[in-house]
C-alpha cells in the first residue's frame, strides 16, 4: 500500500494485479476504509484477469482527513435533513468522486471498471454521470439514488449507524463495530463471532476515525437525490443488493435497474448490508461479467 496525491489530497491505495491488466476500482462505503473489501474478492477478481485498485475515500482510513472542519452535529443536521432544509457540509459527494478519479490519474488508469458499495456507489454514480470516459462499466451495490421516495432504513439499522462509541478505548471501539456490523449485516450469512470480532480489531487498529464518518453522513445528506444523474449514465450497469438490507432496502435497488439505462440487477437472498464470505464469488462473477458487457 501506498500514498498518491490525487484532487489535491494524499489519499492511500492499494494496488494488485498485473500493471497491465484491465483495471477494477473499488470504492467503499460510509466510514470504511479500503480493507472493507476482503482479500478474498480482491484475489478472486485478480485471478479472473483484472489489475485491482482500492483506496481509502477522504475522511477514512490512512487518506487526508478533514479534522480542520470540525465535529458536526448529527442530530441537528438529522433534524434539518428531516425537515428538508439544506444541509451543509465541508464537502461533497462530488468532491469524493472527483478524489476517485484523481487515483486512477495517479495510477496512470485512463479507464476502469469502478465497483461502489453504500456511500461508494453514490460517489461511482457521480463518477459515471460527471467523468463518463472514466468509467468502462460500473457495479453499485447496496445502493441508492438518495430519492426521498424511495424507503429508508429500519430503525434499528438507522439507529445503528447513528450511534456512536463512549469513548475511544479500543475495547470500545471494537464492541461498538461489532454491534454495528450485527444490526446491518446479512441474517443468512452471520460470521463466526470471533471472526468478526478479529476483523473488526484488525480495522480499528489500523485507524478509527468517528468524525470523519460523521462528515461523510453530512455529505451524504447534503448530496439529496441524485435522480437526475441516472439517466446520463452510459455505462454498461450491474445491480447488486440484498433482498433483507436493512439500512438500503431492496426497492433502493430496483429503483435503481430502472432508472439508468439497460442496468442490471442481482438480487440476493438473504444478504443485509455487507459482503458475506459465502457471497464473495458470486460478487466477484457479477462484476467480472458486468465488465464484459463493456468489451
Amino acid at each position: 500500500m501506498a500514498k498518491v496525491h490525487a484532487n489535491g489530497l494524499m489519499i492511500e491505495v492499494d494496488d494488485q494485479g498485473p500493471r497491465d491488466a484491465p483495471a477494477v476500482l473499488l470504492v467503499m462505503g460510509l466510514g470504511m476504509q479500503l480493507t472493507g473489501w476482503p482479500e478474498e474478492l480482491v484475489a478472486l477478481l485478480v485471478a479472473q484477469g483484472f489489475r485491482v485498485v482500492r483506496f481509502d475515500n477522504r475522511d477514512a482510513g490512512l487518506s487526508e482527513g478533514f479534522d480542520h472542519a470540525g465535529v458536526p452535529s448529527i442530530a441537528w443536521n438529522a433534524l434539518r435533513h428531516a425537515l428538508r432544509l439544506p444541509v451543509r457540509s465541508p464537502y461533497a459527494v462530488k468532491d469524493m468522486a472527483a478524489d476517485a478519479v484523481g487515483v486512477l490519474d495517479a495510477l496512470g488508469i485512463a479507464r476502469a471498471h469502478v465497483v461502489g458499495a453504500s456511500l461508494g456507489g453514490m460517489i461511482s454514480q457521480h463518477m459515471a454521470a460527471h467523468w463518463p470516459d472514466r468509467v468502462a462499466s460500473l457495479a453499485l451495490i447496496m445502493t441508492t439514488s438518495g430519492s426521498r421516495r424511495l424507503p429508508g432504513p429500519t430503525m434499528h439499522a438507522r439507529r445503528a449507524l447513528l450511534s456512536q462509541p463512549a469513548n475511544r478505548e479500543r475495547e470500545t471501539l471494537i464492541s461498538h463495530s461489532i454491534s454495528v456490523f450485527t444490526a446491518i449485516g446479512s441474517p443468512a450469512y452471520r460470521p463466526a463471532p470471533a471472526e468478526l470480532r478479529a476483523r473488526v480489531a484488525e480495522s480499528v487498529a489500523r485507524a478509527s476515525r468517528p468524525a470523519g464518518s460523521a462528515r461523510q453522513l453530512l455529505a451524504i445528506a447534503a448530496d439529496g437525490d441524485r435522480t437526475p444523474l441516472l439517466a446520463r449514465i452510459r455505462a454498461p450497469t450491474k445491480v447488486i443488493h440484498g433482498v433483507v438490507d436493512p439500512l438500503v432496502p431492496v426497492a433502493n435497488g430496483h429503483d435503481l435497474v430502472k432508472r439508468i439505462p439497460g442496468a442490471l440487477g442481482e438480487f440476493i437472498e438473504g444478504m443485509g448490508h455487507d459482503l458475506p464470505q459465502p457471497l464473495l464469488g458470486r460478487i466477484a462473477q457479477a462484476i467480472a461479467g458486468n465488465a464484459q458487457r463493456a468489451i
